[in-house]
């Protein structure tokens, strides 16, 4: 180590202030590549150009005019910048949320400003800065380093080098350069820490960066459509397919009945806008995007939107201990010395024996100056309380080297040298049976050591081995095994179970969705911390041990009726997710460590902690959790279980709408009768669909039965067999009940005008029933009507009053070519209307007294 790296003090620096990071950040930027830019008002209007309804509107638009009906024409051309509104605001809605993600998806990077540390997003990191970095942080920009322990990176983003580099303190003189090699003084924006720590002052951000400079000319990659994308896109194709042949069937048969090639292309292009659902694909973007922010309001960050599809589906939830269903707020609570045990939690104000003061000494020795780890910071609260004015606090001691904490040795070794001082004073901490090794402790004290070791663990504390050393100053061994270690004590430090993990746990077992607990702990401390929190399970605790001496058929059978795993290494937790898949679980995994990555890879929802995780495990992720809290993954299963059913609720009511639309526009071809639906009629009444199926229904509050029923399928469809019946049929019902109506009026005498006023009437009469049904699969009309729900009004209100509009506005109702309808013939409409959905209530309402069902259907 050089004479830079022991004069540097860490603690002594202060960063820039927040004022002048605020001042830089506006000046140079934020700390981020180029992506793709943000959508103007004329590429979404080219959007809605090539959308199908919009080519059908102009070519019904063009007739109108051939035909020398220019207030027709005029009209539909109108409701084509009506439909650019609409798609213009349920588009910047989405862009507004999908911004919000990603400044909350920014990687974090923990700087030191104004003296504090504290994490903020990577792209307001700015030139100046000074960062702290630790293992499985990525690099958020190009700066030197100017204190390090054991600093090594993965470069291999910019060199194509597969081996880390080792790096070490920059001199104060030597510009940035390009990375490469061992023995930089430099880190680089994308790279990986895979070693050690370090403290790095930016000196490049953004696109001076070298990645920066790398990626200057390149824009964000397009991201793959999602499986219910794709499934929404096949349906789409499948009806525009079916729509033009029908059209091309009706226009000829029209033409060729009535010698009317005109009216027929009107009364074609009529039905293919009647058949192509449009909806779908806009719907489906809008509930995955409002979706993941909805999550993100709730702590729960989504990186990748398919998982919003997996979320309702979890059916196992494997999770932390530490952190997540507990505070991560430890507090030392037990000491053990001398063959003698102390609960300091009841020792109130009296000072702490002599006895037990070796031992805090030396856990506070083994631990950082200025800890960031919480079990560090407990012994540094404990050791400022009880050790204040004694010899065994030494601040004026120098750090001279480190032996990290690594997979094969579970132990941490710190070596320092006093003012003055010949000897080296060696601190070890690490768990109780690792730290008994480097001691070389007998058979017979190890034995004496367990007893204690597993009473303290069975209270649940988290249990620590404390030794310490002395060698002569000189050349230092390679390793923590080669020195001669005095085994000192053990130390119980508390962590108290996180508010609400009880009835966020027994939420999920009513879910019936498993919880594992997965910990590197005692399994004496995880049965206790389980038995805490209310975790359900049969009381049988499997170790790390356990998996790694098993075969495959084992370890799926122990995986299948196991809910506490102590002792498991990182690597470990890959052997688990595999285990439950091969029994056709849906998993979710947490992790934070560099090492849970494949894990997170391998689950369905890899879940990463967001407080305390690396970035090696956020990206490996597909959720990150913001606060790291056990009931913050519950929410997002609740959450994902309601996207999941109010998307298929509005693609049922959307398939239902249609079916009754598409046969007024067909059936009457076929018939012989005048035409019921002309394109100004599926105009209005797609102003009433589009916002009723993307805001009344992605605003839908979750069904009373959401987490007390089954996780649903993995992969299962949208549109399931059940959700393609009961839509279809539903359709029928409305399009049989308008049919009646426009018959009987035609019957009485009406003319064609009040006849079609009586059907459309009816029609959106049964629209907006059809809404308020479709609004819940198992709750009645009059039950979700006390939901609030203020867009289903605003829709609901909306269309009675443009369709009162068209009834009684002359000029409105010429256009539309209607009747004026009577008070009582009003009546007649809004009770077929609503006759047309009683059907569905009554089948609610007979499912409800004999089983629960879910609240969508499929």
């Amino acid at each position: 180590m050089n004479d830079r790296t022991r004069a540097f003090s860490p603690d002594a620096i202060r960063g820039l202030s927040d004022e002048e990071a605020a001042r830089r950040l506006a000046r140079d930027g934020p700390n981020e590549l180029p992506s793709a830019a943000r959508r103007s008002i004329f590429r979404i209007a080219l959007g809605v150009v090539r959308e199908p309804m919009f080519v059908l509107l102009v070519a019904c638009g063009s007739l109108y005019f051939a035909l020398g009906d220019a207030a027709e024409g005029f009209m539909l051309l109108g409701f084509v910048f009506v439909i650019m509104t609409i798609t213009f605001y349920q588009e910047r809605k989405t862009e507004r949320a999908l911004e919000a993600l990603k400044n909350l998806s920014s990687p974090r990077a923990l700087v030191i400003r104004g003296g504090v540390e504290r994490r903020v997003a990577g792209r307001e990191v700015v030139r100046g800065d000074t960062i702290v970095l630790a293992e499985g942080d990525r690099v958020p920009a190009d700066g030197v380093i100017l204190w390090h322990g054991s600093l090594a990176a993965d470069e291999s983003l910019l060199t194509g080098e597969s081996f880390p580099v080792d790096k070490t303190v920059w001199d104060g003189t030597a510009g940035m350069r390009c990375p490469g090699g061992d023995g930089l003084p430099f880190v680089y924006s994308g790279t990986m820490v895979v070693r050690g720590q370090g403290i790095v002052e930016v000196k490049a951000v953004g696109l001076d960066t070298e990645i920066g400079r790398i990626g200057r000319t390149l824009q964000a990659l397009k991201s793959e459509d999602t499986p219910l994308q794709k499934e929404t896109a096949r349906i789409v194709r499948g009806f525009a397919v079916a729509g033009l042949a029908l059209c091309a069937v009706v226009v000829v048969a029209y033409a060729l009945t009535r010698d009317d090639w005109i009216g027929g292309l009107l009364a074609g292009i009529t039905l293919a806008m009647a058949i192509v659902p449009e909806e779908f694909p806009v719907v489906l973007t809008i509930f995955l995007a409002l979706g993941a922010w909805h999550l993100s309001r709730s702590r729960v960050l989504t990186r990748h939107m398919p998982v919003i599809e997996t979320l309702g589906s979890a059916t196992v939830l494997c999770v932390d201990k530490t952190g997540t269903l507990t505070m991560n707020r430890m507090a030392v609570r037990e000491l053990f010395a001398g063959g003698r045990s102390l609960d300091v939690s009841c020792a109130g104000d009296e000072p702490l024996p002599e006895a037990f003061h070796e031992i805090l000494e030396f856990s506070i020795l083994a631990s950082q100056r200025d800890p960031f780890d919480p079990m560090e910071k407990a012994f540094k609260r404990f050791g400022d309380d009880c050790l204040a004015h004694t010899e065994h606090l030494h601040d004026d001691w120098t750090l001279v080297h480190e032996y990290p904490i690594s997979e094969s040795l579970l132990a941490i070794s710190r070596v320092w040298k006093s003012p003055g001082g010949d000897e080296l004073v060696i601190a070890a901490k690490g768990a109780p049976e690792v730290v008994a090794d480097l001691c070389h402790l007998g058979e017979r004290e190890i034995g004496e050591l367990a007893g204690p070791v597993q009473a303290m663990a069975g209270r649940g504390l988290r249990v620590l081995g404390v030794a310490k050393a002395h060698v002569r100053a000189g050349e230092l061994p390679g390793g923590q095994h080669d020195f001669d270690f005095r085994f000192l004590g053990l130390v119980g430090l508390a962590d108290p179970i996180r508010p609400g993990v009880a009835d966020s746990l027994r939420e999920c077992a009513d879910a019936n969705i498993r919880v594992v607990m997965v910990t590197g702990d005692y399994p004496g401390t995880a049965s206790a911390v389980a038995r805490q929190a209310g975790l359900r399970g049969n009381g049988e605790v499997a170790t790390g041990a356990d998996l790694e001496r098993m075969d495959r058929p084992a370890l799926e059978r122990l995986a299948a009726r196991v809910n506490v795993f102590a002792r498991v290494m990182p690597e470990q937790k890959l052997l688990l997710v595999n285990a439950l898949k091969a029994n056709r679980e849906t998993v979710a995994m947490t992790g934070d460590g560099v090492n849970d990555a494949p894990a997170l890879k391998s689950a369905h929802i890899g879940i990463a902690m967001g407080g305390r995780g690396t970035d090696v495990a956020r990206e490996a992720a597909s959720i990150v959790l913001l606060d790291d809290d056990f009931s913050s993954i519950v929410k997002a299963v609740r959450m994902g279980r309601r996207i999941f059913d109010n998307l298929k609720k509005a693609m049922a009511y959307i398939l239902a709408i249609h079916v009754p639309i598409a046969g007024l526009s067909l059936i009457p071809v076929l018939l012989k009768w005048p035409l019921v639906l002309l394109p100004v009629h599926i105009v209005f009444l797609e102003l009433i669909i589009d916002p009723a199926c993307s805001v009344v229904f992605e605003g839908e509050p979750e069904e009373t039965n959401i987490m007390r029923r089954p996780p649903r399928a993995l992969g299962e469809p949208l549109f399931g067999k059940r959700t393609v019946q009961f839509s279809v049929l539903q359709g029928l019902v409305v399009l049989a009940v308008t049919l009646a109506i426009f018959a009987a009026a035609r019957s009485l005498g009406r003319e064609t005008d009040e006849a079609r006023a009586f059907a459309f009437t009816t029609l959106v009469v049964a629209n907006l029933a059809l809404i308020f049904t479709n609004r819940s699969w198992s709750r009645s009309i009059a039950r979700t009507l006390r939901t609030r729900n203020a867009a289903a009004w605003w829709c609901a209100g909306g269309a009675i009053l443009f369709l009162g509009l068209i009834l009684y506005v002359p000029f409105l109702r010429g256009l539309f070519r209607l009747a004026t309808l009577h008070a009582a013939d009003l009546l007649v409409c809004a009770g077929a209307g609503v006759l047309g959905v009683v059907w569905f209530e009554a089948f609610k309402a007979r499912a409800a007294r004999s089983a629960p069902r879910p609240a969508a259907g499929g």
